[in-house]
């Protein structure tokens, strides 16, 4: 989940570092350049890991910044295939399936096609379609509801696993422009893309909301001693990593 990325950049460092040892500088520098920026084809920068090299400093004319060309290491999240994530559901559509949210990254998106099979998009009566869910059918001759299967639903907030099938990347313009033809002074609407997305699968045994599979005793037990381990790390979560 985790990797580590070599990258090099010429850091601009101001005036107001200059008390400051060059290591800490540069260190500052680029944790506020990089972290939680996604970079194409690399991933989801975490934070500043270590120092490689670094050039002699040059003053620039005018400005008083000192530039020092640097190559460093950082820390990428970023997902391979096969991997189990866990996440929220946060929103589930007709089109898109089901999307989950984690601490950091709200782009991990479960398509129809990869869910449990049979799945049916369902809104009840008198709702909004944005209120509607995904309900797996599974096939249970017994079933109490007389229908012949089992109804398990991807109820938002449910906590879920999922399994990483692919990335998806794109190209995100700095700048939204109009559609060709639009009408001078009209706004321009158009759904900006992520320029990173994670697409996951929840059909195999094991996967989707946990409460299927643990009850709801053993998932609030595991959610107590998830939140007991957080209070037990806390102050000293980072320390070590840098």
């Amino acid at each position: 989940m985790y990797v580590l990325a070599t990258l090099s950049d010429t850091a601009a460092l101001p005036p107001s570092s200059f008390p400051l040892p060059t290591a800490r500088a540069l260190e500052n520098w680029l944790n506020a350049k990089y972290s939680d920026r996604i970079l194409p084809n690399v991933g989801l920068c975490v934070c500043f890991h270590s120092l490689i090299s670094t050039s002699e400093g040059l003053i620039a004319h005018g400005t008083g910044l000192v530039n020092v060309n640097v190559t460093f290491r950082i820390i990428v999240w970023r997902p391979f295939k096969g991997e189990i994530l866990q996440g929220t559901i946060i929103q589930s559509d007709r089109e898109g399936g089901v999307w989950l949210g984690m601490d950091f990254f709200e782009d991990l998106q479960v398509p129809p096609s990869v869910l449990f099979e049979p799945s049916v998009f369902h809104v009840e009566d008198g709702k909004d379609e944005s209120e509607g869910v995904w309900v797996w059918r599974s096939e249970n001759a017994d079933a109490e509801n007389g229908k012949g299967y089992d109804e398990y639903f991807f109820d938002r907030n449910e906590k879920c696993l999922a399994r990483v099938e692919m990335e998806v990347w794109n190209d995100v313009p700095p700048q939204m422009t109009k559609p060709a033809g639009a009408v001078e002074g009209e706004t321009a609407v158009e759904e900006r893309k992520q320029p990173y997305a994670v697409q996951a699968s929840m059909m195999h045994s094991g996967l989707g909301p946990k409460l299927w599979w643990l009850g709801e005793e053993e998932l609030a037990g595991e959610v107590q001693e998830a939140e007991e381990m957080g209070e037990g790390d806390a102050g000293g979560g980072t320390e070590g990593v840098m």
